[in-house]
């Protein structure tokens, strides 16, 4: 946590900002690649081109000592995490980039769930209420009976709860080994996770659609390190407000550049999630408590 003394909160804000532009190019170039390649191959390329971000932690993955409990836990969290990206990366060939973008925001709250019912963490009546608030800005941007839900918008919902999956499992490695342990050891078991299902749909990729999947790897980690650098800065209370830009840039980013509709019952639903997700932060900020709810990105392939 940011101590008083350190705290930076105009940095924290900026780059917070700085890792929304990255998180919105990773979505862009995926949607610019679009379907001729499988999604699962696409994530597969992502994270094997990804491979040479990892070349810092080979000390502290070799160094470390991983009991059978924690390699479930890895495995666990790997396979977990495999699927979330394959449905990611589909979902980004089937919907707006404003609603998968709006939709990432649920993952916090799946999050703050998962702590209540497996981590033995109390689940207070102002959480409760938080997470219905954000179901009902799920409804409202999905507007079932009223608009068609198609595959896209049901493989963001799963991929959501997959990526809170892999987060509170990160937070229960995180507590016995280094953060580049947690993080090398995602990558690798993503990695092999994927390639089972890459080869089953493989279609040989051109020169430019491997430039392509490297710049969202670029991007991706890009946006990662300037988020730990936010968090570094500034408590979450005052960088979490600062993801909304996000949903901004993603609806101008679709309307401008993808001719995609701009639907105000999207960007209202997703103020709506992160209005509930920003509470229930700030809350655990009163609290003095160890925060269990993830910035929307943390877990974002």
């Amino acid at each position: 946590m940011t101590s008083p003394a350190a705290q930076r909160p105009l940095s924290g804000i900026l780059w917070m900002a700085t890792a929304g532009l990255c998180f919105v190019a990773v979505t862009a170039l995926v949607k610019v690649l679009g379907a001729r390649i499988p999604a699962a191959e696409q994530a597969f390329l992502r994270y094997v081109l990804g491979l040479v971000f990892l070349v810092p932690m080979i000390g502290p993955m070799r160094a470390a000592k991983l009991d059978a409990r924690l390699w479930k836990l890895f495995t666990l969290r790997g396979a977990g995490h495999t699927v979330a990206v394959i449905l990611w990366f589909y979902a980004m060939t089937r919907i707006p980039i404003s609603e998968v973008t709006a939709m990432n925001y649920l993952s916090p709250v799946y999050v703050t769930l998962g702590a209540a019912l497996f981590l033995g963490e109390r689940l207070a009546a102002r959480r409760v209420i938080a997470v219905i608030v954000a179901l009902v800005g799920v409804a409202i941007i999905l507007r079932p009976g009223f608009r068609e839900v198609n595959t896209g918008h049901l493989a963001m919902l799963a991929t959501a709860v997959l990526f809170a999956v892999s987060y509170l499992t990160a937070k229960i490695v995180s507590d016995e080994v280094a953060p580049a342990v947690v993080v090398g050891m995602l990558s690798i078991t993503v990695t092999i996770g994927l390639a089972p299902f890459a080869i089953a749909v493989w279609v040989w990729p051109t020169l430019w659609e491997l430039g392509m999947l490297f710049a969202v790897a670029i991007f991706a980690t890009g946006g990662h390190y300037a988020m730990t650098l936010a968090f570094r800065a500034a408590p979450v209370t005052v960088t979490q407000p600062v993801t909304f830009l996000q949903l901004i840039w993603a609806v101008l980013l679709g309307a401008l550049v993808f001719a995609e509709p701009v639907d105000g019952f999207v960007i209202l639903g997703g103020v709506v999630i992160l209005a509930a997700v920003t509470f229930i932060t700030w809350r655990e900020a009163v609290l003095k408590r160890q925060a269990v709810t993830p910035h929307p990105h943390q877990t974002k392939v």
